[in-house]
């Protein structure tokens, strides 16, 4: 019995000990990562503030498969919110605050824990991608908090390595959603033509996209500064693709409603008259356009068709990549005049 007590002493010993190492434990917590993500500002703001969307990084899903994910119907935005429940208990997540493209304010609740703060700050780079911080957070904690959190290694060791695997596993799912890719050929049809106005050079194919990118502001810039409304998207026409003496003649271009007189130098206008041509849709990144072409030259001989000599080919930019930072949901349109 003597025994006995000694060892029921040292037991309460131990409790008041731990007990004491908690209750001097800090009261409050902080877990942040932070991760360059290949992808826009935009694109990476509008995949975080849908909860639809995280179960395909999160890492604690991918830890245990069996976790059951609840979706309510709003899931994006303000008042946007998800639930889970494992074997652990049942959490939820909502969004309390954005400030689009650049932070996302949320609210964790889990079992019968204190409510934590969750934090996204996103960063553009100046190549295009996107600085990601992911913090959470909490505050007042109980002393039960405390003693599940000193249990389990604590929070750093508990949070850190799941939000570093989510955010490479949300950077990984980023990047195939942007390679997503169609390629339409939508057979014959007639293209309008009209007016338009133009600039012109021939390059090297290596030269080829430094200058459209010079060359199709120019004209959409004077376009607007001259008050003239544009009547559809810009298009690039090609006048000569010689692949084997590595040489393109082409012409950047924005269509307009009538004839416009130009007054600056370098800034043409042309007409282009009606035409019967094959129409192809390219949806997604323009590294995509090469072989969009291909199918389309594919398409006009395996229909033995016929292309005019010297006729238009066309490369129209449905989609304003400003407007839509997501390349997989650009719409190009290519025509080929055909006998």
């Amino acid at each position: 019995m003597k025994i006995l007590r000694y060892i029921l002493l040292l037991l309460l010993i131990l409790v008041i000990g731990f007990s004491i190492y908690i209750a001097v434990q800090p009261n409050s917590f902080e877990v942040t990562r932070t991760k360059t993500i290949k992808a826009p500002q935009a694109v990476v703001y509008n995949n975080i503030i849908d909860f639809k969307n995280w179960e395909a990084w999160n890492s604690w899903v991918e830890e245990n498969p069996e976790t059951k994910v609840m979706l309510p119907e709003l899931t994006k935005g303000i008042g946007g919110s998800y639930s889970w429940e494992d074997e652990d208990g049942i959490g939820t997540m909502k969004t309390l605050a954005t400030t689009p493209n650049s932070s996302i304010t949320q609210e964790m609740q889990f079992a019968d824990f204190p409510t934590n703060d969750v934090t996204w700050n996103l960063q553009p780079n100046d190549d295009g991608t996107t600085e990601v911080t992911w913090t959470i957070s909490g505050k007042d904690l109980p002393f039960g908090f405390k003693a599940f959190a000193t249990v389990m290694g604590g929070m750093e060791k508990q949070i850190g390595p799941h939000y570093e695997r989510g955010l490479t596993m949300l950077d990984s799912v980023l990047q195939d959603e942007m390679k997503v890719y169609s390629i339409n050929v939508e057979g014959v049809t007639q293209h309008s033509g009209g007016y338009y106005l133009y600039n012109t050079t021939s390059c090297k194919f290596s030269e080829f996209e430094k200058n459209m990118k010079e060359m199709l502001p120019k004209v959409g810039a004077y376009a607007m500064t001259h008050n003239v409304t544009m009547a559809g998207p810009p298009f690039i026409l090609y006048h000569k693709w010689d692949e084997e003496n590595d040489a393109v003649i082409f012409s950047c271009c924005v269509p307009t409603n009538s004839k416009m007189v130009s007054n600056e130098p370098g800034i043409l206008t042309g007409q282009l008259a009606s035409f019967r041509t094959v129409k192809t849709v390219l949806k997604g990144n323009y590294d995509n356009l090469k072989e969009a072409w291909e199918t389309t030259m594919k398409y006009i001989a395996d229909n033995n068709l016929e292309m005019i000599e010297a006729g238009p080919m066309l490369e129209t930019y449905i989609t304003d990549p400003m407007s839509e930072p997501n390349p997989a949901k650009w719409i190009t349109e290519i025509y080929v005049a055909v006998k």
